[in-house]
């Protein structure tokens, strides 16, 4: 049997799955290859730690060569343009065709969305940004520290949730808890909507049993930073100290100048075989939108991208050795919640189910603080 080349875009938590489950399954024969722009992988969960000092780059940082070891091939380039019908792609370092194409690019973001967000605003969720985060609170005395969600969809939606939870304990520890006056604005009308209204409720709780304000149902119009006021669609306004946000999420420009695209941007795909419109290209993780049953899309989050990847790589893995490709990603996801104080809850379920998800809170503890340890140091461990 001829060898076959599969080209996976992006080096992300999809991209590494798919990339390492495929070269397990399949001979040397055939070609894995990483199209990746950045030398260095980031296990993004961690920089959650990083902002309040728990975490250091080096701790959750792996060289993407490393996977090389393994007969994954990697290219450091851009991707600049593609052709998925033809599976063939322009990068900074030349074209590439592969008989499989998988798109893991993932979700930019895009600090220009909301005037006056750059420079008033610091984002935790790049190694750069999570840097700046964690110098901005070292220094931070005290007053109204804002954390704001500009724009909806957004990948980990606990993420800023926990960040404030994080934050709060961050500051209890140094001290200072009385001092800063913690608020989160969100155009959502609770934390993590779409697992249902008891887990919203519960963790809307969470933050307000730390003194932590939650403010729903406010789009971010502008930021005034000089002022240092916030002011909402509406005219609602809100002052701020410190601002620390999760800027607006868009698909990569290559994505977006593709016909690959819905109307919002991003790339509808089968919800089981995560197949795009054309034939032996797929696409996984944040780059994608999946409708669910109760009309909104499956959220942005690295498990599901990790699921989808797995799918993928054995669905192609099957159809290249003359099987009939059976596995279907069935929605199902997890999620640790950090809380401060050495614990944290476990978020799981279905979120296929019809009519609307089906997830569950765990009581928090402190083993799914230590659970969230393991599963970071295991992950690194399992890819790299």
């Amino acid at each position: 049997m001829p060898g076959k080349t599969i080209l996976i875009l992006g080096g992300g938590i999809g991209g590494q799955v798919a990339a390492n489950h495929l070269r397990r399954l399949l001979g040397r024969e055939h070609r894995i290859v990483v199209v990746e722009r950045e030398r260095t992988y980031v296990f993004s969960p961690s920089l959650l730690w990083m902002i309040v000092g728990a975490r250091e780059p080096a701790q959750f940082s792996r060289e993407f060569d490393r996977i090389k070891r393994k007969g994954i091939e990697v290219v450091q380039a851009e991707v600049t343009a593609m052709d998925p019908a033809a599976r063939r792609v322009h990068t900074t370092a030349g074209e590439l065709t592969g008989d499989y194409l998988i798109i893991a690019l993932g979700a930019e973001l895009d600090h220009h969305a909301v005037p006056g967000w750059k420079p008033a605003a610091i984002n935790f969720y790049c190694l750069k940004g999570a840097e700046l985060t964690r110098s901005a609170l070292a220094s931070f005395q005290g007053g109204r520290l804002a954390i704001v969600v500009a724009a909806t969809p957004f990948k980990c939606p606990a993420a800023p949730y926990e960040a404030a939870m994080l934050i709060a304990d961050y500051f209890t520890h140094r001290g200072l808890r009385s001092k800063v006056d913690l608020q989160v604005y969100t155009p959502d009308p609770l934390p993590m909507p779409i697992a249902g209204p008891v887990l919203g409720n519960a963790v809307r709780e969470m933050l307000e049993q730390r003194g932590i304000g939650f403010h729903p149902n406010l789009k971010l119009a502008r930021v005034d930073g000089e002022a240092r006021k916030l002011i909402f669609a509406g005219g609602k306004s809100a002052d701020f100290d410190l601002l620390l946000g999760v800027p607006p999420h868009r698909a990569p420009a290559v994505v977006r100048e593709s016909d690959l695209v819905n109307e919002a941007g991003w790339i509808p795909v089968d919800a089981k075989t995560l197949r795009t419109r054309y034939e032996r290209a797929y696409a996984i993780g944040d780059v994608t939108t999946i409708m669910l049953p109760v009309g909104k899309p499956l959220p942005k989050a690295g498990v599901f991208a990790h699921h989808e990847a797995e799918t993928v790589a054995r669905n192609v893995a099957a159809e290249i050795q003359g099987k009939k490709p059976e596995q279907a990603f069935d929605g199902r996801g997890y999620c640790f919640l950090e809380l401060g104080g050495g614990q944290a809850g476990f978020a799981s379920g279905d979120f296929y189910a019809s009519p609307e998800p089906m997830v569950k809170l765990q009581r928090p503890g402190y083993h799914w603080h230590w659970g969230k340890i393991l599963f970071e140091r295991w992950w690194l461990s399992k890819w790299f």
